[in-house]
């Protein structure tokens, strides 16, 4: 029985050194993108952008996230805000933001059609046809934006080789525990492997849905949107797809902001089971490797299977430095998060419970989306 402890602790240690060698890289990745931002690109590439949203439902500080998008400082852009229902609360929002901003184009879109069961896409899809520009960026309803953001973004499609760009964003808690790990689970693990993945593969292979700036003809190129109304993760795909085609999908020097809700643990686990679940079925070696992103919790349970050896401390001392170094530069230097050092506490708590989640998400392929359960498979959406 003591060898199986030692053998067991042994395991959970050597994860834990691993995990430091990790954390060390997501150190690196973000002193290469910190440096690469400060080498600015000329900011004198302004073509007309259609700004296109997505509505379902009210989320929090939905009205400063829209009202952020009329402060922009840009020369010429629309913003297509696209309901499936002519009752869809949201409305009532952009409605409001028409009267306060009546010199900015804001137009809301109708889009009855459901071409697959990813309504999201459904709604971009019909939206595309009516928007005025060639120059498209997509972004969630819920995105706060600052002043120069899309003069940062656009700036980047000047090289006719770039055929997306996305940014990053942080998540800023409302006050409920759950929805401060997400926060931090935002601001530190899956920034810090965004920026990891972007060295290791040569660039970025994917896009994330917080920003997807593209044109009408790379779209077009890749099939379209409505190729992907049926998939789960649009924005992986669209840049997996944009990747795919021959183009660059680069990361904007700008981060944005989402206010998340006050979610109950049960609402936590479930949004967290749904985005592991659509990364292992379409990223399934990378995700597997992501076990040693969990080091601060190997090193936890290696101290608390072997408590009398010096290894298992030293392996903890080490992945936590490691672990904590990597959340103070990614989530203070590179997306700006004012919460980091407060809510530093709770980063075990998180590694945790992403543990968790990640053992978890091997026992099926199902999923809880907008009230609805769906199977996985091959990134798509399936009715139960």
């Amino acid at each position: 029985m003591q060898l199986a402890f030692t053998i067991m602790a042994a395991v959970c240690a050597l994860l834990a050194v691993a995990g430091a060698a990790y954390f060390a890289l997501c150190v690196w990745a973000a002193g290469r993108f910190l440096r690469a931002s400060k080498t600015a690109t000329p900011l004198d590439f302004e073509p007309p952008v259609s700004v296109m949203k997505s509505l379902k439902g009210l989320d929090p500080q939905m009205y400063a996230a829209f009202r952020s998008h009329c402060l922009l400082d840009y020369g010429q852009f629309e913003i297509l805000f696209g309901a499936s229902d002519a009752d869809e609360p949201a409305l009532e929002l952009v409605q409001r933001l028409q009267r306060e901003f009546p010199q900015r184009q804001i137009r809301v879109v109708h889009c009855p059609q459901s071409l697959g069961l990813n309504g999201k896409v459904s709604t971009l899809a019909q939206m595309v046809r009516q928007a005025k520009y060639e120059h498209i960026l997509i972004n969630d309803s819920d995105i706060m934006a600052p002043p120069d953001y899309l003069r940062r973004v656009m700036s980047l499609l000047a090289d006719e080789r770039v055929g997306m760009v996305t940014s990053l964003y942080r998540g800023l808690a409302g006050q409920t525990l759950p929805s401060k790990l997400e926060a931090l689970g935002l601001s530190t693990d899956f920034t810090g492997g965004v920026l990891v993945a972007r060295e290791m593969e040569g660039g970025m292979r994917f896009a994330l849905g917080a920003t997807m700036a593209t044109t009408k003809t790379v779209l077009g190129a890749i099939g379209g949107l409505e190729a992907l109304a049926d998939y789960l993760g649009d924005d992986y795909e669209l840049g997996a797809r944009t990747a795919a085609a021959g183009y660059r999908v680069e990361l904007a020097d700008v981060v944005v902001e989402t206010a998340l809700p006050d979610y109950t643990f049960g609402e936590f686990w479930a949004h967290q089971m749904r985005w592991a679940r659509n990364v292992r079925d379409r990223r399934r070696a990378q995700y597997f490797g992501l076990m040693v992103t969990f080091g601060l919790a190997w090193g936890i349970l290696a101290v608390l299977i072997a408590p009398q050896a010096w290894w298992t401390w030293a392996a903890l001392t080490m992945v936590a430095v490691s672990r904590m170094t990597a959340a103070v530069v990614i989530g203070l230097g590179v997306v700006k998060d004012p919460y980091v050092l407060r809510d530093l506490w709770l980063v075990p708590v998180r590694d945790f419970a992403g543990l968790g989640v990640w053992v978890a998400s091997f026992a099926g392929n199902e999923i809880e989306w907008r009230g609805l359960r769906f199977r996985v498979r091959n990134g798509k959406l399936q009715q139960r």
